[in-house]
């Protein structure tokens, strides 16, 4: 497990994992594969570094992972179908991953437009035979501009239900994001361990399900 790339990890917080334990008969045994995507547009965007964050912890354990940038997703129904380039590249990732991590600002006590954008555009109904999110795990993470809160966690939760998600139950909400970052990367914190410790069990659960996701 390289850890080269988390110089702010707590020593022994991230222990290698059993993975012949966790995975079952069925499965595919490639590195498990999450998409992560974000719910801002800023160049300063603590949604997105906390995502950044996620991934390369993820990359650590030995997933792949892959980060959608949102910039220039149109909206649902703004004359704009699925061959429109970024929806088809939303879409294929979907199809791609076998396990999700939404991260959002929390703006006026919900998600962000940006972030349910991109779930929008996901569809239940099956694409080539294969639907999008069905059986596939999720975490959900959220910043704040103030005080700690859980409301866009929780949304994004009955959304996560909602589309069909096994959606794990850790969870993480940094307060006063902007205090939390500096030149891109996360400080020490339990904020940041808490992140560390939301990766470690999405991959748990992902590697627990993914043989059976036909199934589910």
């Amino acid at each position: 497990m390289d850890l080269s790339d988390l110089p702010n990890i707590v020593p022994g917080a991230l222990q290698p994992l059993d993975l012949d334990a966790l995975r079952g008969p069925e499965d595919p045994g490639h590195p498990p594969r999450i998409l992560l995507l974000y719910g801002s547009l800023r160049e300063v965007s603590y949604s997105r570094m906390a995502a950044e964050e996620g991934a390369r912890v993820l990359r650590a354990l030995g997933c792949e992972t892959r980060i959608y940038d949102p910039a220039g997703l149109p909206l649902v129904d703004d004359g704009v179908d699925a061959s429109h380039p970024k929806v088809a590249e939303l879409r294929e990732a979907a199809l791609w991953a076998e396990g999700m991590v939404w991260s959002s600002p929390e703006r006026h006590g919900a998600m962000t437009g940006v972030m349910k954008t991109q779930v929008d555009w996901l569809p239940l109904a099956p694409i080539g035979g294969i639907r999008p999110t069905q059986g596939k795990t999720l975490a959900v993470m959220q910043v704040c501009g103030g005080s700690q809160s859980f409301n866009a966690v929780n949304q994004m939760r009955i959304l996560g239900r909602w589309m069909r998600m096994v959606t794990i139950p850790n969870q993480s909400s940094v307060p006063k994001a902007w205090n939390e970052f500096a030149d891109g990367r996360m400080k020490p914190s339990p904020f940041y361990n808490r992140i560390v410790d939301v990766m470690e069990e999405l991959m748990k659960f992902t590697l627990l399900t993914r043989g059976q996701m036909g199934y589910l």
